[in-house]
């Protein structure tokens, strides 16, 4: 009765139920914030991540713009169901260069972590124009709009220069060559050694959606193709220190 009684004095108080609801939100944003200031010591570096190549971020960019992430998450939990299903469990290190993660838990589509190399290019392309015509079962919207939409990559110096200022590892040598980078991504033909020296030899370098120009489809599938074939989990050891 003694706590009844204490509890209904703070509700009616106004005064006390305001610096006690405000203590409880400010130990609870300290408890979420303050490990962030120590994330680099958290984040176990694994071999084989980089930074996104100029046109994969900018397909990132369209998978947020068009809110993809709404059904769709890239984070898959060390269960087995899971595990069996989408691939090895997502690492920390896989999302330290996403600014906002993609994590999530709504799964109206399937996990996207280990999408990359899962289906050809052309799949993704008939995905996005008609996904009823490769999924029977989908409710996914069409995307056909993608492929109309040609993108030269104006600005994304800019955007290579605002992800390295939140912690993003490009180097000046990235940011200059970055439009040169964006555009040498779908061209097979052309000379694509310096964004290979520059990203790793796991970058992808083709025509996307197989059409002239460089499309915001293109961009897109460039981020899909991408994600989760950086780690080669067949050598891949945890850090058991941490």
């Amino acid at each position: 009765m003694a706590i009844l009684d204490k509890h209904a004095i703070l509700e009616k108080n106004v005064t006390l139920l305001t610096i006690f609801a405000f203590l409880v939100v400010t130990i609870g944003g300290i408890v979420q914030i303050a490990p962030l200031f120590w994330l680099e010591n958290t984040i176990e570096d694994v071999e084989g991540m980089r930074p996104y190549t100029p046109l994969e971020l900018a397909g990132r960019d369209v998978y947020l713009r068009e809110g993809c992430y709404v059904c769709h998450s890239q984070m898959i939990r060390p269960m087995r169901d899971e595990v069996e299903r989408y691939g090895h469990y997502s690492l920390a290190a896989e999302s330290q260069y996403d600014h906002p993660f993609q994590w999530g838990s709504k799964r109206t589509g399937p996990d996207l972590a280990r999408v990359g190399g899962r289906y050809s290019d052309a799949w993704h392309v008939d995905h996005l124009r008609d996904p009823q015509s490769v999924v029977p079962e989908s409710v996914m919207p069409k995307y056909g709009h993608l492929e109309k939409r040609l993108i030269d990559g104006k600005y994304i110096q800019d955007e290579l220069k605002t992800n390295r200022l939140v912690g993003v590892p490009y180097t000046d040598e990235m940011i200059e060559n970055a439009q040169a980078d964006f555009a040498a991504q779908i061209d097979p033909d052309g000379d694509f050694d310096g964004l290979v020296e520059r990203y790793g030899d796991k970058v992808q370098v083709r025509n996307f959606d197989g059409q002239p120009g460089i499309s915001e489809a293109d961009a897109l599938v460039a981020y899909l193709q991408m994600l989760g074939t950086l780690v080669d989990f067949s050598t891949f050891t945890p850090d058991a220190s941490r």
